[in-house]
């Protein structure tokens, strides 16, 4: 199933999508509560002109570095090797979950960055409440896979990695994470090999498929859960695919470009960039 939250013009709701068009689930709450809830059963009617949201609120954003190719692309451009370490630790950062917006939401460019970047991920959402979970066990606490676009102000970036704390600036401000376009649950995708693709005003940039991940999804609820529970509506990313980010290009998006990334099963999440300082 496909579920979505939209907004009709009677705020936001749960729906599923029948096609292209929204269909009502009948359940008076968020996509997290419907998570819960255990997903009931409920169908009410199609609803014309809905518009998409982000699928979901999470309560946390984890954040990994799955993907080798990545890893070798970018850290080439910085003259550096990947770290051993990385083979062994499936390491995370922590995003902001109240910068999340959705599909064909503008991402605001802000005055402080002169390079925003995309990143095309695949993420899996937390489906019950869980703690040291082994990693044979971990596929069944996924309810299901959405799209992050982890935007990143990689200039700024730059400057904050040598400081050793990971990320932060440039990853954190209003309208940085981008979830979408539904929320799939995960008897209808194989989240180890899905094809990925990311596309800047029509033309392909990179492609690459979830098969590659060093890291799977299995290793990242099992690190994550060691001594910590974790809730339904948590969010973990896979990290960008390898082609995934202009930085392994050097391109860099521009003012108006139109991002779209494409996992098959998934489908579309689409965003233009906003002028720089506009927001």
């Amino acid at each position: 199933m496909r579920l979505v939250t939209y907004d009709g013009g009677a705020g936001p709701r749960v729906g599923r999508l029948d096609g292209d068009a929204v269909v009502d689930l009948g359940f008076d709450g968020d996509m997290v509560a419907y998570i819960e809830a255990g997903a009931p059963a409920g169908e009410g009617e199609r609803v014309e002109g809905a518009g998409l949201l982000a699928p979901l609120r999470p309560r946390s954003l984890r954040d990994f570095l799955a993907f080798e190719g990545h890893m070798k692309n970018a850290l080439s451009r910085l003259n550096r090797p990947i770290p051993d370490e990385w083979y062994d630790v499936p390491a995370y950062y922590k995003g902001m979950p109240d910068t999340v917006i959705g599909p064909e939401a503008e991402i605001p460019w802000p005055p402080w960055t002169d390079k925003l970047d995309h990143e095309l991920e695949l993420a899996a959402v937390i489906g019950r409440r869980v703690r040291d979970v082994a990693a044979e066990d971990a596929a069944g606490c996924i309810f299901g896979y959405t799209i992050w676009n982890d935007v990143s102000a990689r200039d700024v970036q730059s400057r904050e990695l040598p400081v050793g704390m990971g990320p932060a600036k440039a990853k954190d401000w209003d309208g940085s994470n981008v979830l979408g376009p539904c929320l799939v649950t995960a008897d209808e995708l194989d989240a180890g090999d899905a094809a990925m693709r990311v596309r800047v005003n029509g033309e392909l940039w990179g492609e690459d498929t979830s098969a590659h991940m060093h890291h799977t999804f299995a290793d990242m609820v099992a690190y994550a859960s060691r001594s910590q529970t974790l809730y339904p509506g948590e969010v973990l990313g896979s990290g960008t695919a390898a082609g995934g980010s202009g930085l392994e290009l050097d391109r860099w998006l521009a003012p108006g470009d139109v991002v779209e990334l494409e996992i098959d099963g998934i489908g579309v999440l689409r965003n233009r960039i906003g002028n720089k300082g506009g927001n």
